[in-house]
């Protein structure tokens, strides 16, 4: 893989979740007199979510979290909060929490509002490094709510280093979050790019390809594999141009262009329901939202957004 020492193009990436100032202090993470210290702060905020969605401080976007008794009183356990780090100038402390009850429980609460990150992300009202930890928050929570039970003998697992880690009472078997990496890739062949719709997508939608990592897999890998699989197109020199935390629910998201050694298309599992080659009058087009069929690409909170932009703006 060819690693760019600079971006192609000279501008700052706007696409979320990359801002996270937090220090997380790992060093005292498994100082338990410490962690107690700071939760019982009364600056502390504790950014509490549901399943599927966050449990944010109504009004105000200058808060993401609620204070420690507001938390317990919704239902979050003492025993399973989760240290996120002090913020950017080392004074106010952040935790995440889980709450047993369901959106609709929640959303009857007077004084929060239930939403989910990526709408909140949308929306734009919440500073970046806010995002950034919220991002954090939602991947811990999702994390530790699928991990209550030990892999190696099915028994009931703790919190431990301030929720960086689950612990098997029974087996000492150790657990810790995972991040689990996907590749994210705009292919080119000359002046066009190899755009691709999902069904999952909202209609009219085009995208950068994008698949997981698989095990015993470098980065050029599984950009290769991944588009001939989806796509049928094979694949040459690969670039690795940023990276993004994607929360949805755990995944870092590895940038990278790839160069087409090959044109034609051949949609080869169930993954897309349409791709095809795009001159960059045409992604312009989608871009500026003129296209004359209504074709758009992602919004800007998408490492997607930031790969297709950057290209265009490579031939100004």
């Amino acid at each position: 893989m060819t690693a760019s020492a600079e971006k192609p193009h000279d501008r700052a990436p706007v696409m979320n979740f990359i801002d996270n100032r937090l220090d997380r202090l790992a060093n005292l993470r498994g100082d338990t007199d410490w962690i107690k210290g700071q939760l019982s702060r009364s600056d502390t905020e504790i950014v509490l979510s549901t399943a599927n969605r966050l449990v944010l401080p109504a009004g105000s976007p200058s808060q993401i979290g609620l204070p420690l008794g507001r938390a317990v009183e919704l239902g979050a356990d003492l025993e399973e909060m989760i240290f996120l780090g002090l913020d950017g100038e080392g004074t106010r402390p952040y935790f995440a929490a889980t709450l047993p009850g369901s959106d609709e429980e929640m959303e009857a609460i007077d004084g929060v509002r239930v939403i989910d990150l990526r709408t909140l992300a949308l929306e734009a009202e919440h500073s970046r490094e806010h995002l950034s930890v919220l991002s954090q928050a939602r991947a811990l929570v999702h994390w530790h709510r699928t991990h209550r039970f030990c892999s190696r003998c099915g028994k009931p697992t703790k919190l431990a280093e301030a929720g960086y880690r689950r612990d098997c009472p029974s087996c000492e078997g150790q657990h810790f979050p995972r991040t689990d990496p996907c590749v994210i890739m705009l292919i080119t062949d000359g002046d066009r790019a190899l755009l691709g719709r999902p069904p999952r997508l909202a209609e009219g939608m085009f995208t950068t390809l994008a698949g997981f990592m698989e095990p015993g897999e470098t980065i050029e890998q599984a950009v290769r594999r991944e588009t001939f699989e989806e796509a049928g197109i094979r694949v040459g020199d690969v670039r690795l141009i940023s990276n993004q935390p994607w929360p949805f629910p755990a995944n870092l998201m590895l940038g990278c262009h790839g160069d087409a050694l090959s044109s034609e298309i051949s949609i080869g599992d169930d993954e897309l329901e349409a791709c095809r080659w795009c001159d960059r009058a045409e992604v312009r087009q989608m871009v500026d939202g003129t296209h004359p069929l209504g074709h758009r690409i992602p919004p800007a909170i998408s490492i997607a957004h930031e790969l297709i932009t950057g290209w265009l703006e490579e031939a100004n």
